[in-house]
């Protein structure tokens, strides 16, 4: 029996991609995709239709930055990494998150 998948609220995926780029460094795509799913212990299921659009979002909002280089396998593959501006994005989406958790969980 398969443990049941969790949808995340929507925006949950670009803080979680740019908490992913701030603990572990430059990764590729789809590197990316499976760490965050190595994380929250397959709870999560991302997809190319997912993962790929959160990061054009963040590419275009200049909070991430983009490289070209070679992955694991030997491919070509463009890597991402966290910018400045989106390590202080990240640092302010921290802390919303830790004060709204704070507030669920006075009512549960």
């Amino acid at each position: 029996m398969s443990a049941k998948k969790t949808d995340i609220p929507y925006g949950t995926l670009d803080l979680l991609v740019l908490k992913t780029l701030d603990t572990i460094g430059p990764m590729h795509g789809f590197g990316l995709a499976r760490r965050i799913e190595q994380v929250a212990e397959n709870l999560v299921r991302l997809n190319q239709g997912s993962v790929y659009p959160a990061l054009l979002r963040l590419q275009q909002r200049r909070l991430i930055a983009t490289k070209w280089g070679i992955s694991e396998n030997g491919r070509r593959a463009k890597f991402y990494s966290l910018t400045t501006k989106g390590q202080k994005e990240l640092d302010s989406e921290v802390e919303n998150w830790r004060r709204a958790t704070s507030l669920v969980a006075r009512f549960l």
